[in-house]
C-alpha cells in the first residue's frame, strides 16, 4: 500500500538522521571534549599502571595546575621514531572515540613547574623544590621512590610546564630531554587535556586529581 511504504520510507528516513547526528556528537565529543589514553609504559606507576585506560578532559582544560597529570603531544625528540610507527590504533576503537589516532605521538606525565617557576632537586632531606618550597609528593610516590636520582635546577619559560613521572627511575621525562630537539619543556600550546578517571580495567576505575594539594604551599613565581 501506498501508505505503507510511505511510513516504512518515513522511518527508514528518521533511523537515518538519528545515526548520522549519533556520528555527529561522537566526533564532536572525541575531538573537543574527552578522549581516551591507553598507558603503553610505566613511567606513571603506580598512579598510573600498564593497560590502564584513562579518560582526558579537554573542554574543561584552562588553567593547568602544578600536580595535574596531563597527555601532551611529543614536544619533539621525546618519543625515538620507531615508537610512533609501532602504534597500530584500532579503526572501530577510533571511529567510536574510545583510541586516539594520535595517542603514538602522545605523553602522560604529571605538571611539577609552571612558567616562570624554578623547580630544583633537592633540598636537605631529598625533597624537591618549587620556587624553593619543599614539595610532599607522598600522595603519589609509592615508598622508597625517590624524587629524582639526578640533581637538577630548572626555570621554567613562560607558557611552557616541567613534567615528570610518578616512576621517577623509569620515566623519560624533563629531566632526561635537555638535548631533544623540543628541549626540556612542554609548550602549553601542546598540552592535549588533563586525566580526570580511569575507566578500564573495572576494578582500577577511580576519579583522578586532588594531588595538587601537594603545592598549596608553593608561592607564586613572582614572590619567589
Amino acid at each position: 500500500m501506498p501508505g505503507g511504504k510511505k511510513s516504512l520510507w518515513g522511518t527508514l528516513r528518521e533511523f537515518a538522521i538519528i545515526i548520522i547526528i549519533a556520528l555527529v556528537v561522537s566526533w564532536v565529543l572525541k575531538t573537543f571534549v574527552v578522549r581516551s589514553f591507553h598507558i603503553p609504559s610505566a613511567s606513571m606507576e603506580q598512579t598510573l599502571q600498564i593497560g590502564d585506560r584513562v579518560m582526558v578532559n579537554q573542554l574543561f582544560f584552562n588553567d593547568v595546575e602544578r600536580g595535574d597529570v596531563v597527555v601532551f603531544d611529543d614536544p619533539g625528540g621525546w618519543l625515538g621514531s620507531g615508537i610512533a610507527a609501532q602504534y597500530e590504533p584500532n579503526p572501530a576503537l577510533v571511529f567510536v572515540g574510545l583510541q586516539p589516532a594520535d595517542a603514538g605521538t602522545q605523553l602522560i606525565k604529571r605538571v611539577i613547574g609552571l612558567g616562570g617557576d624554578t623547580v630544583e632537586c633537592c633540598d636537605d632531606a631529598g625533597r624537591l623544590m618549587v620556587n624553593g618550597e619543599p614539595i610532599d609528593e607522598s600522595a603519589y610516590l609509592q615508598p622508597g621512590v625517590s624524587p629524582s636520582d639526578v640533581p637538577f635546577s630548572v626555570h621554567v619559560p613562560e607558557d611552557h610546564v616541567w613534567v615528570m613521572g610518578d616512576n621517577r627511575s623509569n620515566s623519560l621525562d624533563s629531566r632526561y630531554n635537555a638535548d631533544a630537539e623540543g628541549g626540556p619543556f612542554v609548550a602549553d600550546e601542546d598540552l592535549v587535556g588533563e586525566v580526570f578517571v580511569i575507566n578500564w580495567p573495572m576494578d582500577r576505575l577511580r576519579w583522578m586529581g586532588g594531588d595538587e594539594g601537594a603545592y598549596d604551599s608553593v608561592p607564586d613565581a613572582e614572590a619567589s
